[in-house]
């Protein structure tokens, strides 16, 4: 039900968009036309890349809402993610387009001819404009939807660039001076620059980015609440649309717990956070905390200290050790921003190695995926 009533919304938005953009668009080419003027005639072409961008929108949520299947288990979500980039490609050509057209109307410029009713038409469609953006912005994010926040975004532009339009008008009507080519070849350098940054914010979630900072914080708290829990780590979220999430995590228990309890303890943090997250947890893995010997409890801390008095150390976690196998466990944490993160860890790992020179030390290069 909510991922229809998500497609629902998103369609009659791109619907209103389609409407509201062929209109401008009619209404703009006509004066384009009939006062020769290239800033608006390239408005106009905006605006029906515009309405186009809205189609491509509502066939992206279509097809993202398909059912999951066999091929594709995870769902079609990701289809949006091209339906985004697809829209940023057409942007961006509308700009280049209307960039060459510019030019040549600069090398071979003819004088335009507005009346009072052109100018009206051009003065009216930025507040529609504005109106547009923001509704379509609002119901982008009500939604999780790049496409429709692009949309309006880029309405937003186009009021700026009526405006710039507008002024243009203006001034050839007040001092006689003709700047259109000028305008309209900032119209479409500003068309261009939007679009190369909506293809790169496209292609960095198609990458795969690191999850929101309060979703992670908000998620890790519910996993934390739960009875037994007394730390999460290794939180890996995967993305397979705007609204699909799968989560995979560590959890630190105690090592009294039998198969039995942790076995509740899994299905209770899988159900928790679905029903306060609607993210799918695939996998919960078990560190152990040595609470029967304060020998243990000794060599955490010292080991500890030894690993974060590196500088770019995050965190060890997922620490256990066993004096009479002679074994040590861990994870160790580096910071993206050290330059050559296996030799810190190499140093790391002879750090302790020189301490405790009996044992066989098995240590992990964490990522991190979500902690900062």
């Amino acid at each position: 039900m909510k991922e229809r009533s998500r497609e629902s919304v998103i369609v009659k938005t791109s619907i209103i968009g389609i409407l509201g953009n062929i209109l401008l668009a009619s209404f703009k080419a006509f004066v384009g036309v009939l006062t020769n003027s290239i800033a608006v005639t390239m408005d106009a072409v905006n605006n029906l890349s515009d309405a186009a961008s809205s189609v491509i929108t509502i066939v992206g949520a279509k097809l993202a809402g398909k059912k999951p299947d066999r091929k594709h288990p995870f769902g079609y979500g990701r289809i949006e993610y091209l339906s985004t980039m697809i829209i940023a490609v057409i942007v961006t050509y509308a700009g280049i387009s209307s960039l060459i057209e510019s030019v040549k109307s600069i090398i071979n410029p003819e004088l335009p001819s507005y009346t009072n009713v052109s100018i009206i038409i051009i003065a009216v469609a930025i507040p529609v404009k504005i109106l547009m953006g923001f509704y379509v912005s609002k119901k982008g994010k009500e939604v999780n939807s790049d496409s429709l926040a692009d949309s309006g975004k880029d309405a937003l532009m186009d009021a700026v660039l009526s405006t710039a339009t507008l002024v243009s008008a203006l001034v050839y009507l007040f001092f006689d001076l003709s700047i259109e080519a000028y305008v309209a070849a900032g119209i479409s350098l500003f068309i261009i620059k939007a679009g190369f940054e909506m293809i790169s914010d496209t292609l960095s979630q198609i990458l795969g980015e690191r999850a929101d900072r309060e979703m992670v914080r908000e998620l890790k708290n519910t996993v934390k609440s739960v009875e037994g829990v007394h730390g999460v780590f290794d939180l890996i979220i995967n993305n397979y649309g705007p609204d699909a999430y799968m989560a995979s995590l560590h959890v630190e228990v105690k090592d009294d717990l039998n198969a039995n309890d942790i076995d509740k303890l899994s299905r209770e943090i899988t159900r928790q956070v679905y029903a306060k997250h609607g993210v799918i947890v695939t996998a919960v893995g078990i560190y152990s905390i040595n609470t029967k010997d304060d020998v243990v409890v000794s060599a955490y801390r010292n080991v500890r200290k030894l690993a974060m008095s590196h500088d770019g150390v995050m965190q060890i976690h997922g620490f256990y050790a066993d004096f009479e196998e002679k074994t040590m466990t861990l994870d160790v944490m580096i910071d993206f921003t050290v330059k050559d993160r296996v030799a810190l860890y190499r140093h790391i790992y002879d750090d302790i190695r020189e301490e405790y020179p009996d044992f066989t030390i098995h240590m992990v290069l964490d990522t991190d995926f979500s902690e900062s």
